[in-house]
């Protein structure tokens, strides 16, 4: 068995992080989850919050995303994320006027899809100003 899991983050437009990791853990759909080298095979839908990964050595090792699917293999970890933000690139005071707009939007939403959506977006932009705590 690897001492060591390669881990890839991938985005849309970019491979954003491609490091040797001890253990990754991140937002499964159905609960966080950890993977560590000799991990049983298994894909699995992520929801929003924030990939923790121990011993990636200098790369960041908090990121957000807002989504997106793992595939893990033995040896290897991809996470194809929908968007990734790194925690500590993050801006409280942006995100809480954020959460304030986004807050206003709500309050006037109409029923249905739009109100749906509105509280998709506060769900999210909350999800990130407690990442960025």
């Amino acid at each position: 068995m690897a001492d060591k899991l390669a881990f890839e983050l991938v985005s849309p437009d970019r491979l954003l992080m491609s490091v040797e990791a001890d253990s990754v853990a991140m937002p499964g759909m159905e609960g966080d989850f950890g993977v560590m080298p000799g991990h049983a095979p298994l894909m699995s839908a992520l929801r929003a919050g924030v990939i923790q990964v121990e011993g990636g050595g200098e790369g960041p090792d908090r990121i957000y995303i807002a989504g997106g699917f793992a595939e893990v293999a033995a040896d290897r970890l991809t996470v194809l994320a929908e968007e990734a933000i790194v925690v500590d690139d993050m801006d409280r005071a942006d995100l809480e006027q954020r959460v304030a707009e986004a807050n206003d939007e709500l309050s006037g939403a109409a029923e249905g899809e739009e109100r749906r959506l509105a509280e998709g977006k506060v769900g999210v932009l909350q999800e990130m100003l407690g990442a960025a705590r």
